[in-house]
């Protein structure tokens, strides 16, 4: 699964794929943020708006996954993105 963060000039994009930490393989200001938010749109990828989250996961470099501080914040809408999606972690 992939995620989206942004508010509203940055965004931060995540891949998840259930077995290890999310990665961050997307991430930019303005112009940018807004081609990562069209492409996401684009493939149904769930967006989150979370302006504080978005900063710090800016702050992850490109391929890294995210530092175990952010694990319960980024579960938490991960899970939530899920259960929009009728999925479960099984179905990744």
């Amino acid at each position: 699964m992939s995620k989206t963060y942004y508010n509203t000039d940055l965004a931060v994009a995540l891949k998840y794929d259930g077995k290890s930490a999310p990665k961050v393989t997307a991430k930019g200001d303005g112009v940018t943020a807004e081609q990562i938010l069209a492409i996401a749109k684009q493939h149904d990828i769930p967006l989150h708006t979370e302006p504080e989250l978005s900063r710090i996961l800016a702050q992850v470099p490109l391929g890294d996954a995210i530092p175990e501080e952010l694990y319960v914040a980024v579960a938490e809408v991960i899970a939530f993105a899920f259960y929009l999606d009728g999925k479960t972690p099984e179905d990744l």
